[in-house]
């Protein structure tokens, strides 16, 4: 009996040391993967389990049960950066998830940009993300130019597409430019141009309309009235009195504005010029876009928040008033 318990000892003890064998050379010295340059696109959000079956599929790695248990052993199977990355050939299964990890092989980066982010903060996003200085982005997106709709904007404000994007390691101004403005040409309504001048506008113009309720609006289904709101105002001869055109033209954000800054003599100050700002002052999300192409009819001419991301709209002022005096006690 003794004899056979440790014939059984021997041959677990064998078989451990022929699994890890078989362990190190798979995750070490086995070099026959990938056989040739290879890119991968790693999802945001992308579990380790996801990402090892995606590199085994693209033939990066050999063996994805192997490649995710080493990882978990090292307790780095919750560290990898998600992004573009091109793997060269023959590489170790170790070298592999190095190169997740440090962003070795990374050749693109995934970068979020918020609607309503204005072209300084999409430029100081992308200096937080390690592609540069801001000041060299900013200056590029408030100096470069797209036609749109038949018309040359000023700069790009307003035209730098809010989505998540790839961004290249090491991207120009130039080509952050043609990535958010490409999006941005995509997400334009087909009939654009022939809509921005039934409301006697250009495409510009209408952009630079869903910048505003870009920054006014907080509930997606109010924005087409507040569009309204917007147009009705221009129809009228009103000036906008709208309270983002001046916090644009501010350094920083102010929760209350002061009697100085409504009377700032700047063509953004909608309370001292009639008619839009010469420029968007955000780059608006799709909904305010389309809200800016189709506003919603109404007799609406004013607005005030009511504090809970809704608005309550009034056609005359002594309405408007009571609705000051009541949400902004």
């Amino acid at each position: 009996m003794n004899r056979f318990i440790g014939g059984i000892a021997a041959l677990i003890v064998l078989c451990l040391l022929v699994a890890g064998a078989w362990f190190g050379r798979s995750m070490f010295s086995d070099r026959s993967h990938p056989t040739q340059s290879t890119q991968v696109i790693v999802p945001r959000g992308s579990t380790f389990h996801d990402i090892a079956n995606q590199l085994a599929s693209a033939g990066v790695i050999d063996n994805a049960l192997t490649f995710r248990l080493f990882a978990k052993a090292e307790r780095k199977d919750t560290a990898v950066r998600a992004g573009e990355y091109r793997f060269p050939p023959h590489l170790t299964q170790a070298q592999v998830l190095d190169q997740l990890l440090t962003g070795g092989a990374q050749i693109a980066k995934w970068v979020t940009f918020p609607e309503g982010f204005t072209a300084k903060q999409v430029a100081t996003r992308l200096q937080e993300e390690g592609f540069g200085d801001s000041q060299r982005f900013e200056t590029a997106f408030m100096h470069d130019t797209i036609v749109v709709g038949g018309t040359r904007t000023k700069n790009l404000e307003g035209y730098l597409f809010p989505s998540t994007y790839l961004v290249p390691v090491g991207a120009t101004p130039q080509i952050v430019e043609r990535i958010m403005t490409g999006q941005f040409l995509k997400e334009l309504p087909p009939n654009a141009a022939e809509s921005a001048r039934a409301h006697g506008l250009t495409v510009p113009q209408v952009i630079t309309v869903a910048s505003l309720v870009q920054q006014e609006g907080k509930v997606d289904g109010e924005r087409p009235v507040i569009a309204g709101v917007i147009y009705n105002r221009l129809r009228d001869r009103m000036p906008l009195q709208v309270d983002a055109t001046l916090e644009y033209t501010l350094p920083k954000h102010k929760d209350v504005l002061t009697l100085a800054d409504v009377r700032a003599d700047s063509p953004y100050n909608t309370y001292k010029h009639d008619g839009l700002p010469p420029t968007p002052i955000a780059n608006p999300g799709q909904p305010s876009i389309l809200a800016a192409f189709d506003p919603r009819r109404s007799d609406y001419l004013y607005y005030v928040a009511k504090g809970d991301g809704h608005h309550a709209f009034a056609t005359t002022l002594a309405q408007h008033q009571a609705n000051v005096r009541k949400y902004l006690k």
